[in-house]
């Protein structure tokens, strides 16, 4: 996809209402640290538009980022971020459901997962909850350049049956420092969710 135009146009917060949006949406989940701002960045061909920190479980609110004025991607709160307080995580967890039962517009939930370590409880927990509300998750494995190319294959696998994943869902590795997954990605956009319309 050509990025010709880029804005971050809503911040929702815990007490926000929810935007009406006229264009469909891509959800991102995943841990605190799995690196969704670098690929949301890597998407978007810019640097640091969504903002990476170094401290985990920045993110606290849904960011809307409207691209071409025909899509929205969503980057959701991150999530098992241990310094946050059982209240904070709570009502980031409501957030996130609220968002994912309310929106007209959410068309695919993308569920980051880092590709080194077998997914978390709180992983697992994430991608039962997608499947609950209704969407069939694409997973995205993350930071793909900190494994050896020839042990891809076996982290694939570690992801996929540590999640359980569902017959034929689609796993990306991807890497947001080669960018390698970025086109694959696009691609499922374009064919399974823009050309769907």
């Amino acid at each position: 996809m050509i990025i010709r135009s880029l804005n971050l146009e809503t911040v929702c917060g815990i007490t926000s209402s929810l935007p009406d949006n006229p264009y469909p949406e891509i959800a991102f989940a995943g841990k605190s640290n799995v690196g969704k701002s670098s690929l949301i960045n890597a998407l978007m061909n810019r640097k640091s538009y969504a903002r990476i920190s170094a401290t985990p479980g920045k993110t606290q609110t849904i960011n809307f980022y409207n691209i071409n004025d025909e899509l929205y991607l969503v980057d959701l709160p991150g999530y098992g971020y241990a310094k946050v307080s059982e209240k904070e995580k709570k009502q980031w967890g409501k957030l996130i459901e609220r968002y994912l039962h309310g929106s007209k517009q959410l068309k695919a939930v993308f569920l980051l997962i880092d590709i080194r370590h077998a997914p978390s409880a709180n992983d697992r927990r994430m991608y039962e909850w997608i499947v609950a509300n209704g969407y069939r998750p694409v997973v995205i494995a993350t930071k793909l350049d900190k494994i050896k190319r020839s042990q891809k294959d076996k982290h694939l696998k570690l992801v996929r049956e540590g999640l359980s994943v569902l017959p034929g869902t689609t796993v990306i590795p991807f890497s947001s420092v080669s960018r390698q997954g970025k086109d694959e990605l696009w691609e499922y956009v374009e064919t399974e969710v823009l050309q769907a319309q």
